[in-house]
Formats: structure tokens, sequence, C-alpha cells
């Protein structure tokens, strides 16, 4: 026996119907108790009534009817299908979690024509709402000390009414010039202000001249236990480079020169989390480049219990996958170009 209801949407954006039940179910259920599901189903769902109307009508007890509208479902006669409003993903947000393993996805509605600016502007407002949602307390938060689309988090935020961090702490040392370890400076202290949580800053650059110069700020007894800090850290809030450095970034002093550019992409390297270089399947690049990096290291950064990447932009979109692909990300936070660019099928 087949039985078919009406559908409506509610306001809230949830479609609810009513499609021809499961056969098989049904022809174990009596026809006059059939009857009675589907008239209570319409009465609840499709006349908005509430539950003793329905069982003062009927002459039935209240928990009846709430029996009756739990049976309708199980057996099919309601189902409840959700329909998500324009500007929202989430059928493909899911997508992109079941196909890399990562915990969440966040897609910033962005249309294909949007600018770098804009898309960071997207990107900030998004990642501003996750971590306002998601910080309850007591969290101890890296942060990478230059990238714009954090910058453009912090931003965004509005300040908490009570402390929802314990830390935030500078994860690598100030990249560039003068004015870049300013702004690494900046990032740090306006998201602890947000947050209510103490500031650690990393007072030095973030790429050396030599190993051996890096070993020497290693031990510094201001240096230490900022790196030390780094060790415990319950989420880290990052960026995503690409091999070619943002435009940002070129005009704060680039960390590294052009002629250390071949160099990476001999080795295959394609992207970069907090100057710790992967190659397109996410496998760490240890160089002597990598060496002269006064910050955390890939594995603690990898440890890192929530690893939050806000990144977007369909030049970073080989180093973002790659990012997924090597568990530098379990949370990402994109626009819709990269994210359709993440599913597509490819030849690897």
């Amino acid at each position: 026996m087949d039985i078919l209801c009406a559908g409506r949407t509610r306001e809230d954006g949830v479609a609810e119907h009513y499609p021809a039940a499961s056969t098989a179910a049904l022809d174990k259920v009596a026809t006059d108790q059939i009857r009675l599901l589907t008239k209570v189903a319409r009465m609840y769902h499709e006349r908005g009534m509430r539950q003793p109307q329905i069982a003062a009508q009927l002459h039935i007890s209240q928990p009846r009817v709430s029996r009756l509208l739990k049976r309708a479902v199980d057996l099919g006669i309601v189902r409840t299908t959700v329909i998500a409003p324009g500007g929202v993903y989430a059928e493909l947000e899911e997508q992109i979690e079941q196909e890399y393993g990562v915990t969440e996805v966040i897609v910033a509605d962005t249309d294909d024509h949007a600018d770098e600016s804009h898309v960071m502007r997207s990107l900030g407002a998004a990642a501003a709402v996750y971590l306002e949602t998601t910080l309850l307390g007591g969290e101890r938060i890296g942060v990478s000390s230059w990238s714009s689309t954090i910058l453009a988090t912090v931003e965004a935020m509005h300040p908490r009414p009570t402390p929802v961090a314990d830390q935030v702490v500078q994860m690598l040392g100030g990249v560039g010039n003068v004015t870049a370890q300013t702004q690494a400076t900046r990032i740090t202290g306006r998201l602890s202000a947000l947050t209510g949580a103490q500031a650690v800053y990393l007072l030095a650059p973030g790429l050396l001249a030599s190993g051996d110069m890096r070993q020497m700020f290693v031990t510094d007894p201001n240096i230490e236990p900022v790196l030390r800090a780094c060790e415990n850290l319950t989420m880290a809030l990052i960026g995503v480079g690409s091999i070619e450095p943002s435009p940002l970034l070129r005009e704060s002093g680039n960390a590294f020169a052009e002629s250390e550019l071949p160099a990476l992409r001999s080795a295959g390297a394609v992207g970069d989390v907090c100057m710790r270089f992967f190659d397109a399947d996410g496998n760490h690049i240890e160089s002597a480049f990598d060496e002269r990096v006064l910050g955390i290291g890939a594995e603690s950064l990898r440890n890192v219990p929530r690893r939050v990447a806000v990144a977007g932009g369909l030049r970073k979109s080989a180093a973002i996958k790659a990012a997924l692909r090597g568990g530098w990300v379990n949370v990402l936070i994109t626009d819709l170009q990269v994210a359709r660019s993440l599913v597509l099928p490819t030849a690897d």
C-alpha cells in the first residue's frame, strides 16, 4: 500500500513531506492503524496542531499521540528533508570532510569573480563567526604570525564578554622587515585581547641566516618558554601559503629570497604552514631552509588537536589540498571556488 501525503516547507527552511512509505514495513501494520498514523501525522505536521489538541480531538491520550508520531517516522510515512538556504554549501562541505577525513569544513559564500581582497574579507568573516561560536574557554591558541586571512579574521571578530582562552601563542617569529614583525605582534595581541587570553610573543625573526644562529635563539631565556608553549596548544589558527609568496608577504619584505625558491620547487614543495614546506601529498620537506625557521616544529604543529586553516584563492588550491592530505589541517575555512576544486577528479 502506498500512502502519499502532501508536504509543506516550514519557516525554518525544513521541508516536511510524506512520500510513499515502505510497502514492506506497512504490510505488517493493520489498515486502521495506518489510517490513524497518517491522520495524526497530517494534523501535527500539516495543520500545525499541538499534541494536546490532537489528543482531545481524537479522544486518545497525549502519550499515544507522541508514540504515533514517532511510529509514523519509523515507517517512512513522515520524512524530513533539510533544504539549505542560498549561500550555504552543506553538501559540498560534507563531501570534502569525507574525502579528506577532516573534522569540519566551512565554505564562505563568494562568487566566481570575487577578487582576492573580497575573498580575504569573506574568509575572515566566516572564521570570526567560527571562533566566536566554538571558543568556549580554557583554550591555548597558537597563531600564525603573518597571514592575510588571519589578519582579516581578527579584524572581523568581536570581543567576548568573558575569557574564552587562556593563552594566545605566536607560533612563528616575525617575518620580513620591521613592519612585518610589528604586524605579527599586532595579530597576536589583538586575538588575545578579543578572547581575554594572555599573549605570548615570539619576539625574534621567523627565518634566520643559518641553523647555527637559530640554535642560539632557541636557548635564549626569552625565546625558549615561547617554543615550549607551542608544545601544549589545544588549537592552531593558521594560514596556508603557496610556493609563490602572497602579495602581502612580498610587500612585507619577503622572508626568503627568490634564489631559494628553485631548491624548494625541486624538492617538490607546493605550499607551507608556518614556513614548514610540504609536497603535493602533504609530506613535510626537510631541508637546510627548514633548519633556519624559528617557530613551531612540523610534528608539534600536526599534533595540535584542532588545526584551523583559514585559506582561499585559487592560486592556493594545490597547497590547500596538500595541507589536507598531509594532516596539517583538520578544520578548513575556505572559499567556494577552492572548495569546488578540492572535489574535482584529478589525474593523480
